[in-house]
């Protein structure tokens, strides 16, 4: 079946055939008649298979076709995401799919001055993309009444889970009209998912489950290769040259490391972008601008860009760093491999994080391929040349210098 032998609005169908999409995903073609109905729906669907839209199309045709003009007379429809940089790529997708509609889209989030949302708000929207701190704010302040809020979408719901979002969930239950339509997304189930899917929405909800043997995208190949952990700026150095061409997404565990990294590819002449949590929104917003665009083609990330970024023709992603949380390894190898492109995920894995990968595999219910590294080439890889050592000289002693600088911080705070 093809978009345009859906029964959405016009207007909807023209913005599908200029972003080129003519038939449905899975995941939107067992989901959008339900949502069509009013119907609840709780779905579990892996990254990159197009959940977004799932929702988006139906809910802008509902609120387009039930207006009867242009202007908004209250929020209708709120979608809760757990990140400021979900709650723009998400509103974006909105407002893509509404223009020519008489739909409007807001997306709230923290980190930045609030009056120009207040603005937007007083002018009139229906759709609001929210982080949960900033919405109730609004709401505690008045500025955003959320009794037309007759459609709830809790996306991305297992992160909300381990951010901790779940008493920020119900509380703005408590908010909302009790006839609502609710809809539930999350890319893995478990029990507290489950928990929390059943108390949201009515018992006659829509489950819709896609790939469940498999959480990563068929498109995606997988390999591993063991790096001792002091060697893995060696390679990386040597991947990103043999890769020129290539928009790579590097995955480290924390933010100092992320600094770190950056730095050190840097000091070899590669240029490199580094987001995390510390940065400021301005800031994270233009890096992963430079990094879609292309204008630089490298980004070392914490897990603060894994979920759900959609960052458009990602060819590798290298866990630098194994995620602690096994679930994280889908999120982060799920921004490569999308639609209908293919990707590549490559892991570092260190003697130290080899039980890390042991439940990686598990969760995955495979084992990831091993890449093979010919000794030779491992030994050029950490004699370059003979002016390797000093090269990377100042580099290992700025590291430990911020090593030592952040255990003396810490000390002091116990």
């Amino acid at each position: 079946m093809r978009f345009e032998q859906y029964p959405i609005a016009e207007e909807i169908k023209q913005n599908l055939a200029a972003l080129g999409w003519r038939r449905p995903t899975d995941i939107q073609y067992k989901a959008i008649p339900h949502i069509l109905n009013g119907e609840d729906v709780l779905a579990v669907a892996q990254t990159g298979t197009g959940k977004t839209a799932a929702f988006a199309i139906p809910i802008v045709h509902r609120l387009h076709t039930t207006k009867r003009s242009a202007r908004s007379e209250g929020v209708r429809c709120v979608v809760l995401e757990p990140t400021r940089e979900l709650a723009m790529q998400i509103a974006g997708v909105f407002q893509t799919l509404a223009r020519h509609t008489r739909v409007r889209v807001l997306d709230l989030f923290g980190g930045v001055e609030q009056a120009p949302q207040i603005a937007r708000l007083l002018k009139g929207v229906d759709v609001v993309v929210a982080t949960p701190g900033r919405l109730f704010d609004l709401h505690a302040q008045g500025y955003l009444p959320l009794d037309e809020a007759h459609i709830l979408v809790v996306d991305e719901a297992d992160r909300m889970l381990q951010l901790g979002f779940l008493q920020d969930i119900q509380d703005l239950l408590k908010r909302l009209p009790r006839r609502r339509q609710t809809l539930f997304f999350s890319a893995t189930i478990d029990a507290d998912i489950k928990r929390l899917a059943y108390s949201l929405v009515r018992s006659n909800a829509i489950r819709i489950q896609i790939s469940p043997q498999d959480p990563v995208s068929k498109n995606v190949q997988h390999a591993v290769a063991f790096i001792g952990m002091d060697d893995k700026r060696f390679f990386l150095e040597r991947f990103l040259r043999e890769h020129p061409e290539a928009k790579v997404l590097a995955f480290v565990r924390t933010r100092v490391r992320a600094e770190r990294v950056q730095k050190a590819m840097e000091r070899v002449g590669l240029q490199t972008l580094c987001l995390h949590g510390a940065k400021d929104q301005p800031e994270r917003s233009q890096t992963l601008e430079q990094f879609r665009s292309g204008t630089v083609r490298v980004l070392i990330a914490t897990d603060v860009s894994a979920r759900g970024i959609d960052i458009p023709d990602v060819d590798f992603v290298i866990n630098y760093d194994l995620p602690e949380v096994a679930e994280n390894y889908v999120h982060r190898v799920g921004r490569t491999g999308r639609g209908e492109r293919k990707g590549q995920a490559i892991a570092f894995c260190s003697p130290e994080e080899r039980p890390l990968l042991q439940r990686i595999e598990a969760y995955l219910g495979k084992k990831i391929a091993v890449l093979e590294l010919d000794p030779e080439t491992y030994a050029e890889t950490l004699h370059l040349s003979e002016d390797v050592p000093d090269k990377w000289r100042d580099v290992l002693s700025e590291i430990e210098a911020a090593e030592e600088w952040f255990e003396k911080k810490r000390r002091k705070k116990k």
